[in-house]
């Protein structure tokens, strides 16, 4: 028996997310069933990140255990032939099969991506928000700075979640403009449910104007109580771009 890791992209317009749902097409669902067809035995893939509903990838990390005769070196090209084409494979390797993609000290960094224009790009719509407002996004990177280091991050995640603790660190934080595209960039030790779209959100305010970069400040001193940040930022706009894992022992 060998264990194998896959490094994923893919485009998530099309799925119900990373993981299995009972009635709905996911991310998790098309990769056993495509590797289970490639070796001719059944596969379960174990993901390192759950991406939501909507949610693009350019690294998202998973292994799978296979007594199969196809080496690590040809299997992404292999299994990229069976896959649809918003699902590929970026590489393979063969790891321990002690190596969990979960339970290890991970970086992992997002991308949120806002059109700011007038008019919506067609182009880059399936992968970006478009906001028609015009945003501040030098205020936006100001306010994306209060966000650095250990924090309780209770009030920019969703209900529904099965964290036990909500503190978290933050080791970069920005946003950046080119042209009519915002970029919110953010790496930390890990995430809440929703939490880099409800950071995203926040921003979002306050590239508009509407509230100061103080806000996030106040709302990261009042944790451990909840209190109102701002919206949940639609789905499409985020990406996963990497997850850096910091004692990789395969």
């Amino acid at each position: 028996m060998k264990r194998y890791k896959l490094i994923i992209a893919y485009d998530g317009t099309n799925y119900c997310g990373w993981q299995i749902q009972p009635r709905d097409i996911t991310i998790e669902s098309v990769l056993n069933e495509q590797l289970s067809k490639l070796i001719g035995e059944q596969v379960t893939v174990i993901g390192a990140s759950r991406t939501d509903s909507g949610v693009h990838a350019l690294g998202n990390v998973a292994v799978f255990d296979s007594d199969t005769t196809i080496p690590a070196s040809r299997m992404a090209r292999a299994l990229n032939h069976h896959l649809p084409k918003d699902i590929v494979i970026q590489s393979c390797e063969e790891v321990d099969l002690e190596y969990h993609p979960r339970y290890q000290d991970t970086r992992k960094t997002y991308e949120y991506t806002i059109y700011n224009a007038e008019f919506n790009n067609p182009i880059t719509a399936r992968h970006h928000h478009f906001v028609y407002v015009p945003l501040d996004a030098k205020k936006m990177n100001q306010a994306a700075q209060i966000f650095m280091g250990e924090h309780n991050f209770i009030s920019f995640c969703t209900t529904g979640g099965q964290a036990k603790t909500f503190t978290r660190t933050i080791y970069e934080c920005t946003v950046e403009q080119k042209g009519n595209y915002i970029t919110f960039r953010v790496t930390g030790n890990g995430f809440l449910y929703n939490m880099v779209r409800m950071m995203a959100g926040t921003l979002i305010q306050i590239g508009r104007g509407k509230k100061e970069i103080s806000w996030v400040e106040e709302i990261l001193n009042a944790a451990p109580k909840r209190v109102k940040a701002g919206p949940n930022a639609p789905a499409k706009g985020l990406t996963l771009v990497k997850i850096d894992y910091l004692n990789d022992n395969k």
